[in-house]
C-alpha cells in the first residue's frame, strides 16, 4: 500500500483536518491534549471553517483555525512552517489582537472572554531550550498569582519532538496527535487506522 503522502503540516491540510466542521472532534481532542483545562472542551463552533473555494480563489486566505467553546472562551490555533527573527512578537502580537478584538463600540470589558493562541512549529523557536511545549501565561513574578481567564500563549516546536513508534502504545494523547502530525504522510491508510484508531484520529484522517 502507497503511503498517504500529504504532510498534515502543510498549510491547506492542517486547516482542512482540523478547521472543518464534520472534524471538529479531531480539534476539540487536539485542544484538550495541548491545554489539559480544568474543565475540557466538549463542544467548539469553528468561526472560520476550511472552504476549498475560497482557497482556489484567494491564494492569501488566512490560514489560522479559530474557534468558540460552550463557555465562550476563543481558541486561535495555526500551523507555522518556518521560524524567522520577528515570530515571538508575532505570536503576542496576534493574542493579544484576538483579545482585544472581541470588544465592540460601547462593550463593557466584563464581557471579554478567555483567549487561548496557540502556534504548533515544524522547527524549533529557542536553540536552548529543547523543549516541545511552552505554556506562556500573565502572572506575578513574585507572587505567581495570574491575570485569570485573559490570554494564554501556547508554542509547540515540532523540531524537538523525538517520540518513536514503539512507544505510542503508552503516550499521552498530546505526545499521540504530535507524532500523528509530524509522521502520519509516511504510512498507508491501513497502518495508520491501526496505529491510530480512536476516533478523533480517524476522522482526522
Amino acid at each position: 500500500m502507497q503511503p498517504i503522502g500529504i504532510r498534515p503540516t502543510n498549510d491547506f491540510a492542517f486547516k482542512k483536518t482540523f478547521g472543518s466542521p464534520e472534524n471538529k472532534v479531531a480539534l476539540i481532542s487536539l485542544l484538550n491534549a495541548i491545554l489539559t483545562l480544568p474543565v475540557p472542551i466538549v463542544d467548539v463552533t469553528i468561526e472560520n471553517p476550511y472552504n476549498l473555494q475560497d482557497f482556489q480563489n484567494d491564494k492569501l486566505s488566512i490560514l489560522d483555525i479559530r474557534a468558540v467553546d460552550q463557555r465562550g472562551a476563543i481558541y486561535d490555533v495555526e500551523m507555522q512552517l518556518s521560524t524567522h527573527s520577528g515570530l515571538v512578537k508575532r505570536i503576542v502580537f496576534y493574542g493579544c489582537e484576538v483579545y482585544a478584538g472581541q470588544l465592540k463600540a460601547g462593550d463593557d470589558y466584563s464581557v471579554l472572554k478567555p483567549v487561548y493562541s496557540i502556534c504548533l512549529l515544524e522547527g524549533q523557536l529557542w536553540d536552548d531550550s529543547p523543549k516541545v511545549h511552552h505554556a506562556f501565561r500573565l502572572e506575578d513574578r513574585d507572587s505567581g498569582r495570574l491575570l485569570e481567564e485573559t490570554l494564554e500563549i501556547h508554542t509547540l516546536e515540532l523540531g524537538w519532538y523525538n517520540l518513536q513508534e514503539s512507544e505510542l502504545e503508552t503516550a499521552s494523547l498530546l505526545d499521540r496527535w504530535l507524532y500523528w502530525l509530524l509522521h502520519a504522510h509516511q504510512y498507508d491508510a491501513q497502518t495508520l487506522g491501526s496505529l491510530f484508531s480512536q476516533p478523533e484520529f480517524q476522522k482526522a484522517t
